[in-house]
């Protein structure tokens, strides 16, 4: 059982030891990346690296669990054990398309969600000149839609793209890739859940979180797995 994290390869460990897991700290005491990081890595002094930022790219393309805004609007991870049931309960059964035919999606989520579907993976700068966001005269409320796909969970975090210095050498904070789940994992290992009814996958859901975190109470793990 992994206790502290010092590598991205016991963040990927632990997020799959845990299923679901949000990066930073929260009112569920010890459910985080954060609290099972050593301080120290938070920031190096010396090389000017933040160890856990750094990690999260990697971890996300190892192709064992998602990564994204997923819980709360904030980050997290969910094993590939148990996205299946997180997006057959947040998307209620919708494919998007599906969803947007229904008009339970907006233009401006769906302009963003066919660019990225499109394209496979789009960096963020791309996909908001694509889109029609930035600049004085551009759309507003980018942040608002993707972290909404995000939740939904349409979208999610392929990769961090780095500028290099002349030597090669990245450096700077990350610019998130993103792409669809299904281009990432495979439309057949996504909708794995999909022949259950979303209340079922909720309930599951529920289920293991318990079982993972016995002093959490009910409502903080109902709001956990909200929109």
């Amino acid at each position: 059982m992994i206790r502290e994290i010092h590598s991205e390869k016991d963040m990927e460990r632990l997020v799959l030891e845990w299923g679901l897991l949000p990066f930073f700290k929260n009112d569920i005491p010890g459910f985080s990346i954060e609290e099972h990081t050593p301080p120290e890595l938070w920031y190096d002094s010396e090389s000017g690296e933040w160890a856990p930022w750094d990690w999260k790219g990697p971890v996300a393309r190892m192709g064992t669990c998602a990564y994204g805004k997923l819980f709360w609007k904030k980050a997290g991870f969910v094993s590939m054990e148990w996205f299946p049931d997180l997006a057959n309960w947040r998307r209620d059964g919708y494919d998007f398309d599906a969803r947007y035919d229904d008009e339970l999606a907006s233009y401006k989520d769906k302009e963003i969600y066919d660019a990225i579907a499109r394209n496979g993976s789009l960096q963020t700068g791309r996909l908001k000149q694509l889109c029609g966001y930035g600049g004085q005269d551009g759309k507003k409320g980018f942040e608002t839609v993707i972290t909404r796909l995000q939740m939904q969970t349409y979208v999610t975090v392929a990769d961090f793209d780095y500028a290099t210095d002349k030597h090669g050498v990245p450096y700077g904070w990350g610019i998130a890739r993103w792409s669809t789940p299904e281009a990432i994992f495979g439309y057949d290992a996504v909708t794995a859940a999909y022949g259950r009814a979303p209340a079922q996958s909720r309930q599951r859901l529920m289920e293991h979180l318990q079982k993972r975190l016995p002093h959490a109470m009910e409502k903080q793990l109902t709001k956990l797995l909200s929109l």
